[in-house]
């Protein structure tokens, strides 16, 4: 990486090929004694592939519309999850699915990865606030994300239900956008930098005691923000501003302290480590406190939690092999737990978990920690 930086070394298939592999997980950082930020360094080495490399033209022109075309205009995301609906609702994904196209195409393991589409779209929530309930405690604006807002709107809902209920007043500023992250994983760090700007003149940091993220991989990018622009610019301080007040749902409420009564649910769970939560951010304790605080939980530690689930990003859609088999590893180490529940922190972990759940027959519920914690919660 650093003799392509110097001029030294040409993007050739090789390099690309190595820097494709690698899931951008952010392990190493956690192992390496140094400090080394090596998901920095990847994502600017992605950055000269994406100048320098011509890719094959399908694999262009994919990219160039979902970072570009898609993820950037919320009404468009909207008008495809309404087909996609309608796709799953009228029975002619169970004909595709039974039909064997896919298979023949090579996308069977791939179509398992489709999320539902939700019956109510988040984005019907832009711009409200949400009144705390009893005292108010704090007041926070609340990302909701891009796909999310189609695919995981009751994970948002139940998100604003417990900050609620736990003395905050939360906000849904109407002008956010996606964050970026999946753009600059690839080393489009010009879409991640349009987006950064369109967030960080729709959230106004000194009106907010945080900004909160369910999304850990959305919560590793907006915390990163600063790095998008050169140090000294006008754009780099108010990033900065903006990344300090981020934090990741579990982070803001171990740190603010549960307000609200929690009722007993008794249930056997385990946790997995979002990758961008727990090396990337370094948030390792706060969601096993909040799912601890839960009365009669049984919780049981997994092998290997903080190893990657072979989700990152959409490593599992170009990488099915390598995803799969981290999949595979990552279900045995679950099953060992005789875990009920699979709790995490990020969605797209959600919909690993979940395609593993499935593959394997089983029958664990996968919820993300503020989940749990809405069930928990009196409403």
């Amino acid at each position: 990486m650093a003799l392509v930086d110097q001029g030294r070394m040409e993007v050739g298939e090789s390099f690309v090929t190595h820097m494709d592999r690698c899931l951008d997980c952010r392990a190493c950082e956690t192992a390496c004694p140094s400090g080394v930020e090596y998901g920095k360094l990847i994502e600017l080495a992605r950055a000269q592939i994406h100048q320098k490399y011509r890719r094959a033209t399908l694999e262009r022109f994919i990219s160039d519309v979902v970072y570009r075309k898609i993820l950037p205009y919320p009404r468009r995301i909207a008008v495809l999850a309404r087909l996609g609906k309608a796709y799953q609702r009228s029975g002619a994904e169970a004909l595709v699915r039974g039909s064997g196209i896919l298979r023949l195409f090579g996308l069977q393991e791939r179509a398992r990865l489709l999320p539902r589409i939700d019956s109510k779209f988040f984005f019907s929530e832009a711009g409200k606030t949400f009144p705390a309930k009893g005292p108010r405690r704090a007041r926070v604006a609340f990302f909701a994300g891009c796909i999310a807002q189609v695919t995981f709107s009751e994970l948002n809902r139940a998100t604003i239900r417990v900050l609620q209920a736990n003395g905050c007043e939360v906000a849904i500023p109407a002008a956010q956008n996606c964050c970026g992250a999946l753009a600059a994983h690839s080393g489009d760090r010009e879409t991640a930098r349009a987006l950064s700007k369109i967030n960080l003149n729709a959230f106004h940091p000194d009106e907010f005691d945080a900004i909160v993220t369910n999304a850990a991989g959305c919560g590793s990018a907006l915390k990163e923000y600063p790095l998008l622009f050169p140090s000294g610019a006008a754009e780099h301080e108010n990033a900065a501003a903006f990344s300090g007040k981020v934090r990741d749902v579990t982070e803001f409420l171990a740190d603010l302290g549960l307000s609200a009564p929690l009722r007993p649910v008794r249930l056997r769970v385990t946790y997995q480590d979002s990758c961008h939560l727990v090396h990337g951010q370094k948030i390792r304790e706060a969601p096993r406190k909040l799912i601890r605080a839960i009365p009669e939980i049984e919780f049981v530690e997994m092998s290997l939690s903080d190893q990657c689930c072979g989700s990152a990003g959409v490593y599992n859609v170009t990488q099915p092999k390598a995803a799969s088999e981290l999949l595979d590893q990552k279900m045995d180490s679950i099953e060992r737990t005789k875990a009920a529940a699979i709790v995490t922190a990020n969605p797209g972990c959600i919909l690993q978990l979940r395609a593993g759940v499935k593959l394997r027959g089983a029958a664990q519920e996968v919820l993300h920690v503020v989940e749990l914690l809405d069930r928990s919660t009196p409403r």
